[in-house]
């Protein structure tokens, strides 16, 4: 159905001036300086947290993410695609996030303190499809969230501007003390993509983990 991944965009942007920028600072792609815009913004993490990275593939969210937890913090990362590059001390499955079981991705752990999906999918050039596509992916990433996050958790997923955009906001914020939006300045000017970012997650009882 839809390509779990990022860096989707970085092959129409060979020679932007994030994608030199990346390159010249050794990350994998230039989709970094995104997290890293939101992280400025929302101060998602600290040392040692555990951080869960669905489509993580080329990997340059989980090198962003080592910077910040340090060496004590544990990542975790998902994608149909072979990771291109590694990330030092993360453990990264293949597989497909729609079908993926939570306990593989836990392992271990018992929950992780911040989920993160910058999953798309691979657009078709009809914009109502792709829409509804994103919609599924993020469902899918808020879904593993909440079976995952531990208390006070934070939550950061992509999300294409569509019919159901403010429904779904209104889920992050349902299930956090906070829920903002923002679309980088390192987004391409014609994206209609946003990153919905929810903070403190308010733990709910909820149903077996699958």
């Amino acid at each position: 159905m839809a390509k779990d991944s990022k860096g989707l965009g970085d092959r129409a942007n060979r020679h932007d001036r994030f994608h030199q920028k990346a390159k010249k600072e050794g990350f994998l792609a230039r989709a970094v300086y995104k997290l890293s815009e939101i992280d400025d913004k929302h101060d998602l993490f600290r040392p040692g947290m555990r951080v869960l990275d669905l489509g993580c593939s080329p990997g340059s969210w989980l090198q962003y993410a080592r910077s910040q937890v340090g060496i004590t913090g544990q990542l975790v990362g998902l994608d149909r695609n072979a990771q291109a590059g590694g990330t030092s001390g993360a453990r990264v499955h293949v597989g497909d996030v729609l079908t993926v079981d939570v306990k593989l991705l836990l392992g271990d752990l018992t929950q992780f303190d911040v989920v993160l999906s910058d999953m798309a999918p691979d657009t078709s050039g009809i914009r109502s499809q792709d829409q509804a596509r994103s919609e599924a992916l993020f469902e899918r990433a808020l879904e593993i969230a909440q079976l995952t996050l531990a208390p006070g958790g934070n939550f950061v997923g992509k999300l294409f501007m569509g019919p159901d955009f403010k429904k779904l906001t209104e889920q992050v914020r349902a299930l956090f003390t906070s829920a903002k939006t923002q679309k980088p300045d390192s987004s391409r000017p014609q994206s209609i993509e946003q990153y919905v970012i929810g903070k403190g997650f308010k733990k709910q009882a909820s149903g077996e983990i699958k």
